[in-house]
Parts: C-alpha cells; structure tokens; sequence
C-alpha cells in the first residue's frame, strides 16, 4: 500500500527585475535569419529578491516580429526567508509580433533553502518596466 504523499505548500511572488544585456555579434546570420547569443544578468525584487544570470540563444526572421529564443537562468534569491538557488527554463517565440514565453524551474534544480521548489514564471514588460509573478510550490517536507 502506498503511503500519501505530503500536501505541496503554494504561494505567488510578485515583484520588479532589472535587467543587464551584454548581446554577442551573430554567430550565423543569412538568407533573413540571424542566430545570436546574449548573455543577462537579473536583479529581482520585490517577494522574490535576488540575482540571476542567463544564457540566451535566440533566432530571428525576415518577418518582422518572428522570432524564437531559448534561454537557461539561475536564479540566487530568498523566497519567504528561504534562501537559495533554482533554474529557471525559458522556451519563447513571436509570430508577427504575437508572443508565447514558457518560463519553469528545472526539475530537482533548488539548493539549499529552496530545495524542492517548482513553479512558473511569467515576465510582463509594461513602459519599460519589467514585472513577474511566480507560481510556486515546494514540498513540506522540504
């Protein structure tokens, strides 16, 4: 008989984050594609404060608004007095100018304090400003 597994505490972290770009020239870029690399260092605030680094691989089109990016970030911070670290995996694209971004932490990626969390990201870019709200859970037993 299988034992029950403990409930998952859930919470949402809202805050501001800043962002750094260092882009890099193109490493193929022809016939209206253009494939790059940008390298982004974050600062967070707000519920979820802290820092992160990020490695971005994107691809551009000749059609304007086209245009894909994958991306892999680790995030140090402190979440309800928890401190640590998780990875976050971006897989976005825009066609024509329409955009779908899929933001998660990497699977059994938290250390210490943020051992055993999961969740979703979403990014919202209004008049310049950066803004997230995290969906989180972690077990508590973690």
């Amino acid at each position: 008989m299988s034992q029950p597994q403990a409930p998952a505490m859930k919470g949402r972290a809202t805050g501001t984050f800043e962002v750094t770009m260092s882009p890099q020239p193109p490493y193929e870029a022809g016939d209206g594609i253009a494939l790059s690399r940008i390298s982004i260092e974050k600062k967070f605030h707000g519920a979820l404060e802290g820092t992160s680094r990020v490695e971005m691989l994107s691809a551009g089109t000749g059609v304007a608004g086209s245009a894909g990016y994958v991306a892999i970030e680790r995030v140090h911070a402190s979440l309800e007095g928890r401190a640590g670290s998780f990875v976050l995996q971006h897989s976005g694209t825009m066609t024509r100018g329409k955009p779908h971004l899929s933001v998660r932490v990497v699977p059994d990626s938290g250390t210490a304090g943020l051992t055993g969390i999961s969740g979703a990201l979403t990014i919202d870019i209004r008049e310049g400003q950066h803004f997230y709200t995290f969906d989180y859970s972690w077990d508590e037993a973690s």
